[in-house]
């Protein structure tokens, strides 16, 4: 390997390590906390190799935020996407949302519900990427809504955006209660929430063809 090629793949791995510690901050302190000075000093890096990566602390937020979504991504809707498509697939989409933080290993709550809150009332680019983010994330739930819908496990009539806020309800609750309450039964609570949208909004079950009550006509002897 080329000298260079040995110095871009350095570079990768040292990114990689602050972004690791920016994402465990976030959870923990919220993306507030994170400083291009409290970073190095979590990462036992110089301040001056930190800003060769992130020129600014809004630059670091909004990288930390990234890669959050991207941890997100891949806990929560690849997997799920092995799931047939419709009602199998959100209940995996709903039950790897609830438990993402754990595992992801995560030793704080959810980095993006933290900088929703966080950033609800503070304008700013911090505020326009959070804002993005949930919306671009409610876009992909409302289509696996809709192909419940398609697919007939969900009633023709049923309103994904609706369906995804209650989602958000549950998942926030859940998030609450487990969290600050300490309820070790939140997710399972969670479920039992979900479960009941479900049935709410549920296809009626499709009901066998009638046979047809026409008799063959004996043959004349």
């Amino acid at each position: 390997m080329s000298p260079q090629a040995l110095k871009a793949r350095k570079g990768e791995e040292t990114r990689a390590q602050i972004l690791d510690a920016a994402v465990q901050q976030a959870s923990e302190a919220g993306f507030e906390s994170l400083t291009i000075g409290s970073l190095a000093e979590r990462t036992r890096l110089s301040k001056s190799g930190l800003f060769a990566h992130f020129g600014s602390r809004t630059e670091l937020q909004i990288a930390a935020l990234d890669e959050t979504a991207r941890r997100f991504t891949e806990a929560v809707f690849l997997p799920a996407l092995k799931a047939p498509r419709g009602l199998k697939r959100l209940r995996a989409l709903f039950g790897n949302w609830i438990v993402w933080p754990e595992h992801a290993t995560l030793r704080g709550s959810c980095p993006m519900q933290a900088a929703s809150a966080e950033y609800d009332d503070q304008p700013g680019p911090m505020r326009v990427a959070v804002v993005e983010r949930q919306r671009g994330l409610a876009r992909e739930l409302a289509k696996a809504v809709k192909m419940a819908v398609d697919c007939g496990d969900l009633r023709a009539g049923t309103d994904p955006g609706q369906f995804v806020y209650e989602m958000f309800g549950l998942v926030l609750a859940c998030y609450h209660t487990q969290r600050l309450l300490g309820d070790a039964g939140a997710a399972a609570r969670a479920i039992a929430g979900f479960e009941r949208l479900v049935e709410f909004h549920r296809a009626p079950a499709r009901k066998p063809a009638a046979r047809s009550s026409t008799r063959t006509a004996a043959p004349r002897r």
